[in-house]
Order: structure tokens, then C-alpha cells, then sequence
């Protein structure tokens, strides 16, 4: 026997109490006694239910799809999108946080679903398309009902800046009926959040098919928007006008080709639920009128028409908006264009 099996089989053999007579010397505890210590002290933890044993496997990226209720739309997942995850992969030389997956039955093209790691599989993927086939995909095997896999994803997602407001709003509105059974307040005490919370991200959600068509990249609406937006759908008459709008805007950007930014398109869609309103028809010729937006500012001063045109003051300080300013002006020539 060798020098270093003789030293480890010494140290088993001083791990195993002897009967009293024969008992040689007490011997400091070796490498034999802590293995067979620290196993049955893992053991014990494990039965206890103290500590959870987690399998982590390397597989294929190929062979994993997306769960179903996933909350990432991996549609819109590139290399720019991923790009901080990308170059942390190629530093490190491995993906060090595993997804966390399920195992499927019954498919043929995969053996696992992605309850949380869109980005980390869509870089690994585009990494072994891109001159390193040698990566693979790092995944924390799990057995989890559906609710619980919806949680899951909630609490590692929640606090990530890269999952936009409106993906998680339509995540939430989805699982509201899916676990919940419709019920807002049981699902809020689920998540851990307050009902008030939950409320503004599932109005998100709910902004009709009508309105979104003005945001030429929906991604970029935020919760703080939604405030500004649900009181332009009431009554049915400004609604209707809100709507028109947002097929313009549409057009406009498909017709320019340039997209607008979320505030200036709020502020175009403000100007339409509540068009400037006049503090008295402006006449062809005559006294001084003043028009007004629909709050009261006052925009426009019309002083008159002579043959020679239309004498008209801008009021910039007066407290109106640009756009309203527009619009009033916009009148002003429907009016006294001949």
C-alpha cells in the first residue's frame, strides 16, 4: 500500500470507535473521520428538509424550448439586447447563473423548458453560432406546478431593468385568470406585492388594441404612462377622438418613417381627447377674440381681419401648450383661408 493510501486508511480506521478495552490512544480526527462526518451530517440535512439538493446539468441549447407562460418575449431578445450577457460569457468562459428549467416528456426535439433564463439561452445560443460551439447551457433542473414556476420567474425578473414594463404587465394579466382565477387580491397576497401595485401594471395590460397602435415601440411604454393615458378613454366621444389619433400617428410614422417619443406622443393624444376650445368664435373683421385651450390658457389673440389678412399675436406665456397652440392656428386658417 502506498504512503498516501496507508495515511488515508489510518485516518478511516481512527474514525471508527473502538470498545473501551482494547481502545488504543486517543488520535486527532483525520480526513477519514471528517468525510464520514461531513456525509452523515448531509444526509441528516437532507432528510430534515434543511437544505435542498439542486442538480445542475450542461445541455444543448437546441434541446430546450421556452415555457409556455414565460414572461420574456423572446421574439425580441438580439445581440444588443444581450449584449452586456454576451461579452459576461465570453470573459468568464462559461454562463455562470443557470436558468431554471423543467424537464418535458414526449418531445422529440426537446428535454427541457425554460421557466427563467430567456437571455442566457438565446446568447448561449447565438455564442455557438458565432464561433464557440463549445458552450453550453447551464440549467438548474426543478419540479414545479405552473404557479409556482409563474412566481419563480416573477421574483427573478421583478427587479431586472432589461424585462420591460409591459412584457411583466401582460405576464400578470395572463396568470390573473391562468392561477388566480380572476381574483386580483389573492393573487397580490401571492406575489407579495400590494393590490394598487398590481393594479397599474394589469391596466397596462389592458390599453386597448385601438391606442397601442400609436406607439411605434410599445416596449418603451413604462407604468408612469398609464396615468396619463386611461383618462383619455372616457367618455365614449373622447375615446373615439383618442383612437382617430392613433391611426393618424400610425400613418405619420409609416409614412416618415421616423418614430416619435412616448411623451410627445401622450401630448398628441391629449390634444385630441380634448381639442382647444375658442372663448368666442373668431369673426372675419371686428374686436379683439381670444382664443383658448380647452384648460383656459390662452393661446391665440385674434385682432382682426382687413384687406389685407389676418392680424393674429401669439400668447407663448400664456401657459398653453405648443401643440394646442397648433391646433388653434389650424382653426384659425379652416376659418379665414379662403
Amino acid at each position: 500500500m502506498s504512503r498516501k493510501n496507508a495515511s488515508f486508511a489510518a485516518d478511516l480506521a481512527a474514525g471508527i470507535n473502538l470498545p473501551e478495552d482494547g481502545a488504543p490512544a486517543p488520535r486527532r480526527p483525520g480526513l477519514g473521520s471528517n468525510v464520514l462526518t461531513g456525509r452523515e451530517n448531509r444526509l441528516a440535512e437532507l432528510a430534515a428538509g434543511s437544505v435542498v439538493s439542486r442538480t445542475h446539468e450542461l445541455v444543448d441549447p437546441a434541446r430546450c424550448r421556452m415555457w409556455a407562460g414565460h414572461n420574456r418575449e423572446y421574439a425580441l431578445l438580439n445581440e444588443e439586447r444581450c449584449a452586456d450577457l454576451i461579452e459576461s460569457i465570453k470573459a468568464q468562459g462559461r454562463q455562470e447563473m443557470p436558468a431554471i428549467v423543467r424537464r418535458v416528456r414526449g418531445e422529440p426535439d426537446n428535454d427541457f423548458e425554460v421557466i427563467c433564463g430567456a437571455r442566457r439561452h438565446w446568447s448561449i445560443s447565438w455564442l455557438r453560432s458565432h464561433n464557440y460551439p463549445d458552450f453550453r447551457f447551464l440549467v438548474d433542473v426543478r419540479e414545479l406546478s405552473d404557479e409556482e414556476a409563474f412566481r419563480i420567474a416573477d421574483i427573478e425578473n421583478r427587479a431586472r431593468e432589461d424585462l420591460s414594463d409591459l412584457e411583466r404587465a401582460r405576464d400578470y394579466l395572463r396568470a390573473l385568470d391562468a392561477y388566480y382565477e380572476g381574483r386580483q387580491k389573492v393573487m397580490a397576497e401571492r406575489i407579495n406585492v400590494t393590490e394598487s401595485w398590481l393594479s397599474r401594471y394589469l391596466d397596462l395590460a389592458r390599453l386597448p388594441a385601438e391606442l397601442m397602435v400609436a406607439f411605434p415601440n410599445p416596449q418603451d411604454l413604462r407604468i408612469k404612462h398609464v396615468t396619463a393615458i386611461k383618462p383619455l378613454l372616457k367618455p365614449d366621444d373622447r375615446r373615439q377622438r383618442v383612437f382617430a389619433e392613433a391611426a393618424a400617428l400610425r400613418a405619420r410614422t409609416a409614412d416618415e418613417g421616423a418614430s416619435a417619443a412616448v411623451p410627445d406622443i401622450l401630448r398628441a393624444l391629449a390634444l385630441a381627447a380634448d381639442p382647444p376650445k375658442r372663448s368666442g368664435s373668431p369673426k372675419r373683421s371686428g374686436s379683439t377674440e381670444t382664443i383658448a385651450s380647452q384648460s383656459g390658457k390662452p393661446l391665440l389673440r385674434f385682432e382682426g381681419k382687413d384687406r389685407k389678412g389676418v392680424r393674429v399675436t401669439l400668447l407663448p406665456h400664456g401657459g398653453g401648450s405648443r401643440e394646442e397652440a397648433e391646433a388653434a392656428i389650424k382653426t384659425l386658417l379652416d376659418t379665414h383661408w379662403q
